[in-house]
């Protein structure tokens, strides 16, 4: 856990961490303060009304207040988690599914894949591979 005796909030592991923290949270703020000033977060799967990718801090910073702000959804958990191992030590490669309320009440999961590099404890590229697909079901089927 961050601020933990002895753990290196730094280390790609340690970001993947509090990425996903920023997610429960919604906070924009959270997940673009990871970033290097010219980090680059890519999303090679398109998203419907999501642009291929971010480049800087500030534009992930606006990119996902705009995302999150215009979403009716709330990351409620994120599960079945598994970093896989990377011949860089820089690079956490993370599968994960997250689980979304809507404000109606409904759930919805939507699996993905981040690959995360890290450099001097801040992100400098993503590629995020969401389920585009189970996000517009989501998305439907909320009337979102």
């Amino acid at each position: 856990m961050e601020g933990s005796p002895g753990v290196d909030s730094r280390t790609p592991r340690a970001v993947l961490d509090r990425y996903h923290r920023a997610m429960l949270d919604k906070s924009a703020d959270d997940l673009a303060d990871l970033y290097a000033v010219d980090a680059v977060h890519e999303f090679p799967f398109s998203a419907p009304r999501f642009p291929a990718r971010f480049a800087g801090r500030e534009a992930v910073r606006s990119g996902y207040r705009a995302a999150w702000g215009a979403s009716s959804f709330q990351v409620v958990e994120i599960r079945d988690v598994v970093v896989h191992a990377s011949q860089d030590p820089g690079t956490v490669i993370a599968e994960h599914v997250v689980v979304v309320r809507s404000a109606g009440g409904d759930h919805a999961t939507v699996p993905g894949l981040l690959i995360i590099d890290v450099s001097d404890g801040l992100i400098t590229r993503v590629r995020d591979y969401m389920d585009a697909l189970a996000v517009a079901r989501a998305a439907g089927a909320s009337g979102a």
